[in-house]
């Protein structure tokens, strides 16, 4: 991209880069426009997302002997992004395979190289992804499962924040209400969460938790959005080949985490599988999953509703936590997870959507009435000459004085 053009992958001619507006605008048209089969697509989207999001932080526990992870989390983060680039690389095969006679063959040397030039930007989430995978293990040696799963749900209200800037969304008053109603239900749920006198890394517990979760919500949440520009300012590209290139920057950055760790820690450390189990195997078949889900959800719905329904995963892994390690669940997390639910239920309530739609609706019926009183003038002015002239013709043809 130069100068705010692009070249088209088909006749390699010079367009107009897509705006954030314009690719908003694009989003809500495209959604107002919504079929039963993209509805059908959400819903399985939802579905899969609450079960492979709440095993995840499960699976994360496990893995952890006394308190600690005798593997390397970079390594498992590096397997993770080689079976999703292995993925890609399966379905753009299939995908290629059906193509039609006439279209431009996906696997071709100008096809790839063209949509590795128009989806560079997926590197920019594929680094900060790489550093979020980190802080999911990290942040297990200061929180439970639960407790986690319900941090995460600061990312909806950085995400909103975030689309807002950069994607130019909207969102009603009813829907940042919600979102504030989230962290509250959030608060509720963190009271008296961590315990007391211990220390991590020379810092006290909280201050180091604090610092992590910081991190933990906003590297993430920068991820998803530019991971959502990105995939839907070229829609047309195939989701296979911009999988493939996101999961392939992934790899390299992680691997150059094992580089880094090969170089501090000792050569030890470049043997990626050691200290693996099969609760490892798992979470890195979850993980590959879930990421390969999340992509669907960028490109064909959206971020809010991807970080929402994470959120319904929250009560099935509080209570999958209570049965496997015998974890609590408090009143907190009982009345937290109360709140939470309604948070998403007014934030996906038509009722938040009316004030929006209605003012799209007067906006229309603004410019049609604009138009109409724009054509009722014009044929009015026309009329008006007609009938001038016409009167004219006739007092020519009338005498001066009645006789």
């Amino acid at each position: 991209m130069n100068n705010g053009m692009i070249e088209c992958s088909v006749c390699h001619s010079k367009l107009v880069s897509p705006t954030t507006k314009s690719i908003s605008r694009a989003y809500d048209r495209h959604k107002s426009r919504v079929s039963s089969k993209y509805r059908a697509l959400n819903v399985f989207l939802v579905v899969g997302d609450c079960i492979l999001v709440g095993f995840q932080p499960i699976l994360v526990y496990m893995c952890k002997v006394d308190g600690k992870f005798n593997f390397s989390p970079i390594s498992v983060n590096f397997l993770t992004e080689i079976a999703k680039v292995f993925f890609a690389v399966v379905m753009l095969l299939i995908q290629a395979r059906n193509q039609k006679v006439g279209e431009k063959p996906l696997l071709s040397i100008s096809t790839f190289v063209q949509a590795a030039r128009n989806n560079a930007l997926l590197a920019i989430p594929a680094f900060l992804y790489a550093i979020n995978n980190y802080l999911k293990f990290t942040m297990q040696l200061y929180f439970n499962p639960a407790t986690v799963k319900m941090l995460s749900n600061l990312k909806v209200l950085v995400i909103a924040v975030l689309l807002k800037v950069i994607m130019k969304r909207r969102f009603s008053i009813i829907q940042w209400e919600a979102l504030g109603l989230l962290l509250i239900g959030i608060s509720v749920n963190q009271l008296r969460s961590l315990p007391e006198g211990t220390t991590a890394l020379g810092l006290p517990v909280t201050m180091g938790a604090y610092i992590y979760t910081t991190i933990f919500v906003t590297i993430p949440s920068l991820a998803s959005v530019y991971n959502e520009y990105a995939l839907k300012s070229q829609y047309d590209t195939s989701i296979y080949l911009q999988n493939l290139f996101l999961y392939g920057y992934g790899a390299i950055f992680n691997f150059l985490g094992i580089l880094g760790t090969v170089v501090i820690k000792g050569p030890d450390n470049f043997d990626i599988l050691r200290g693996h189990s099969k609760a490892t195997m798992l979470l890195i078949a979850n993980n590959a999953a879930q990421g390969i889900l999340s992509s669907f959800f960028f490109k064909y719905a959206d971020t809010i509703l991807k970080k929402y329904s994470s959120t319904v995963a929250t009560i099935f892994t509080g209570i999958a936590s209570a049965v496997m390690f015998g974890h609590t669940l408090t009143m907190n997390f009982v009345l937290g997870i109360s709140i939470v639910f309604i948070s998403m239920h007014q934030f996906f309530s038509p009722l938040s959507k009316v004030k929006d739609e209605q003012n799209g609706v007067l906006e229309m019926h603004g410019i049609h009435d604009k138009q109409r009183s724009k054509e009722s003038f014009i044929n009015m002015a026309a009329g008006a000459n007609e009938e001038a002239s016409h009167r004219m013709v006739l007092d020519e043809r009338q005498p001066l004085l009645p006789k």
